[in-house]
């Protein structure tokens, strides 16, 4: 059997971090537990069978709070369709399981430097994010 698809691409589109002073650093660094991670995949079409894919990691405070950092990925894959994958149905699935299942490790990564860089070393996602799931939860 083929593959559906071939990675043509990945890389970082844009990175953030934001910590607005020493007093909110400090206050991050106590209560950076309270901080939960979100993900979000979106993609558009380009020409020649080529899907563009974002894939965003948010890690952040859904407390409000005067005092609090933002960390945020973009983290895009150019891939290329296979010319037999006509359903609707299997782009989805390409899109929102395969692709990001394949390049999570990457996107892991370079998401964890980020946040060690921004000065919060012991910093470890403790849940592996599994698309499958979130994949089949969306269809029930």
């Amino acid at each position: 059997m083929t593959e559906k698809y071939k990675i043509i691409a990945k890389f970082i589109k844009d990175a953030s971090s934001e910590t607005s002073d020493i007093e909110t650093y400090l206050y991050v660094r106590e209560n950076i537990s309270k901080y939960q991670l979100n993900i979000d995949i979106t993609s558009k079409a380009l020409k020649n069978k080529f899907v563009e894919i974002n894939t965003t990691l948010r890690f952040e405070d859904k407390e409000p709070s005067e005092k609090k950092s933002h960390y945020e990925i973009v983290y895009t894959t150019v891939i290329q369709i296979n010319n037999e994958v006509k359903d609707k149905n299997d782009l989805e699935k390409i899109i929102l399981c395969d692709v990001p299942t394949k390049i999570y490790p990457d996107l892991e990564k370079s998401f964890l430097n980020l946040i060690h860089n921004s000065g919060h070393q012991n910093i470890k996602l403790e849940k592996k994010i599994d698309f499958v799931k979130l994949y089949n939860d969306r269809l029930n």
